[in-house]
This record gives C-alpha cells, structure tokens and sequence, in this order.
C-alpha cells in the first residue's frame, strides 16, 4: 500500500502519495491468460492490463504514462502492437483528469491510481523485477521521472520522452534508478533547451545513470527512439 506521507511540491509541503509503490511479488490467484483486462469497470479512460500471447513468466513489464488530453486510448493503441510483438506486459493506466495530478497540483491521486493498478498487475501476472520499465511521454514522461526518483529502489528502469522538469518532493532518493531521456532539437511544446538538456546534467549530477537521445524532430517518439529503449531496457 502507498504510504500517506508529506511531500514537498512547488515550495509547499502537502500531504501526497508517492513513494512505498506496490512493489512485484508471487501472482496470487488464478494467473490471467492472454487478452486486455480493464482497470475499473464502466470507465474505459482509466485504462488497461494488456497480456499477450506467448509470455514466458516471469515477464516484463512496461507501464507507459501518456501525455496530456492523450488519455489511456493512446496508451493502448500505440503499444498494445508492440507489446503482443515483443511480448511483454502492458500496464496502461489514465489520468484522472486531463493530464496527470503533479503537473496541476501535487502527487495523490493519481499515483494512489497507479499503485492500485499495480497491485492488479502483479497479483495476475508473475513479472520479472529485473525488467520493469516506466516509459512516458510529454506530461507522463515528467510524471515518470518524479516517480523514478522516488521508487528507485523497484523500479529499474525510467524511459522519460520529451519531458519538460522533474517534479520537485521531499521524498527520499530510493535506490538509483537508471533513466533514458529521449527529446526532439525542433521540439515547439517542450523546446529542448529549457527541458532536456537542463534535465539531464541534472540527473547525471546526482549520480543518476542517464542515456541521453536527442533526434531531429518536434514533439514525439520515433520509431527509431523506441527501438533503442527496448533494446536499452531489456524488453
């Protein structure tokens, strides 16, 4: 369960939820066979658990954080393909409005929602903790590196694509994770010389393990910056 502690966000400490993430375990119960399983019942924004045909357990697991107004619809169209190619698991959770919880407020319910999306993972499907990935995109690859400071110690991997800061708290560092940071030179949403380039000397400077892909290109992942996070990630 997500611990209830006080986090610091835009100079003000408020109660928020970040770090003490489900973290992987035994599956219990009946393991989920191939297919896409819906992570509440009535609300198709809030996303899915994607399992594939073939998986040889224990699996990835690659949780993708979309980018604002994309909602989980973008989530699971871009990479349901590639995960059933692949064949690692997909965990495609929404936001609870248009973008997520830290980029208009602090961290709470949104990563209350993720954790309890994890939970649903890793109850149903044995996953591999050498070969997580969290890969996000515009506002999901901010949230992501907020995420990876604080749950380092789980999670192994960060793929953080055009991000634009890494959300400040009061969290203890835990663990290290290592992080792929991906950007475009003629990025117009999130030029790349206030975002990722001030980003990543940053992250290396705290002792982060950082691979840094700059592409020419605005705001997006291209097909050649996705094969090179699979192949950096494992997945």
């Amino acid at each position: 369960m997500l611990a209830d502690r006080r986090r610091a966000f835009a100079g003000a400490v408020e109660p928020s939820y970040l770090s003490g993430m489900s973290t992987p375990r035994a599956a219990s119960g009946a393991p989920a066979g191939p297919g896409s399983f819906a992570l509440s019942e009535g609300n198709a924004n809030d996303g899915a658990l994607v399992v594939p045909a073939g998986l040889t357990a224990p699996a990835p697991l690659v949780v993708v954080l979309h980018g604002a107004t994309m909602g989980a619809a973008w989530s699971l169209a871009t990479f349901t393909p590639i995960a059933q190619s692949r064949r690692f698991v997909l965990l495609a959770p929404g936001a609870r409005g248009l973008t997520w919880d830290v980029m208009t407020y602090k961290y709470d319910y949104d990563v209350a929602f993720i954790d309890r999306a994890l939970a649903f993972t890793f109850q149903r499907v044995a996953i591999d903790p050498a070969r997580i990935l969290v890969l996000g995109f515009s506002d999901g690859a901010t949230y992501a590196l907020g995420l990876g400071a604080a749950n380092g110690d789980w999670i192994p991997r960060i793929a953080a694509c055009s991000p634009g800061y890494v959300p400040r708290s009061d969290s203890p560092r835990a663990g290290a994770s290592q992080y792929f940071v991906s950007h475009g030179r003629q990025d117009t949403v999130l030029p790349i010389e206030r975002t990722s380039r001030v980003i990543v000397p940053a992250l290396r400077q705290a002792g982060y393990t950082v691979r840094f892909e700059e592409f020419d290109g605005g705001h997006g992942i291209p097909p050649a910056i996705l094969d090179a996070v699979w192949g950096w990630a494992g997945v």
